[in-house]
């Protein structure tokens, strides 16, 4: 069996495309990621058939927000497709809901706490409160755990900090911003090697671009995995 702390996020532009990818990588992954991208064009349906007919493991990444009716009613349609994992942003009113959406399945609701994508400049671009970024994601995990999230989102800067917090305690911590060494950073401004994530407190890293953009992606992923402590 694969090591699941290695989820690959399979930000590819449709199913069938996604699922060549995971023919691929054969055993050498079990988790998979899908997000928002690829919800127009079958996502759903990749997530069910990878699930169900390949024995995977799915990490649906919809980042939900909304007022909480309607959030609890999207958690509770996405959880009969039996996923493991599925990200709400970590607005304790909205990790609330989802959690009521999601009783009586087996799906852990991941908080979003500040995209790795954004820095401190983008956060002032948004309005958002003034402080330093490390501590406004901890702050925010630390909201979202005590609202009942199984876990939280956040890149690997952020992860020893939020496992050091007594809420963190047997909850999960899932770092994107992930690059293998020598892996050029894309779009992500808070990244960290796979080793540096997991030794900082993370329980799964998302690693996406740098496995499916390589030569030979079975390759990539296995030196990945390498990484692993």
């Amino acid at each position: 069996m694969a090591d699941d702390r290695l989820i690959v996020a399979l930000d590819v532009p449709d199913a069938l495309t996604g699922l060549k990818l995971a023919e691929t990588l054969g055993d050498a992954v079990s988790f998979y990621k899908i997000g928002l991208g690829m919800l127009t064009g079958g996502g759903l349906a990749l997530a069910n058939e990878l699930k169900q007919e390949h024995g995977k493991r799915i990490f649906l990444d919809m980042k939900l927000f909304d007022i909480g009716a309607t959030v609890e009613a999207a958690v509770r349609g996405l959880c009969q497709f039996d996923i493991d994992f599925l990200t709400v942003h970590g607005d304790p009113h909205v990790v609330r809901a989802a959690r009521e959406g999601a009783a009586g399945r087996d799906t852990r609701i991941l908080a979003v706490t500040i995209l790795t994508s954004l820095d401190r400049g983008d956060l002032d671009d948004g309005m958002m409160r003034a402080g330093d970024v490390a501590d406004l994601v901890t702050e925010r995990a630390q909201r979202a755990l005590a609202a009942g999230a199984d876990g939280v989102i956040a890149s690997p800067q952020e992860a020893a900090a939020i496992r050091a917090l007594p809420e963190a305690q047997g909850k999960l911590i899932v770092t994107p911003g992930v690059r293998p060494a020598g892996a050029a950073k894309g779009d992500q401004k808070r990244i960290a090697t796979p080793g540096d994530a997991l030794r900082a407190g993370a329980d799964h890293i998302v690693v996406g671009r740098p496995i499916w953009q390589a030569p030979s992606p079975r390759d990539a992923a296995r030196a990945v995995l390498d990484e692993l402590p």
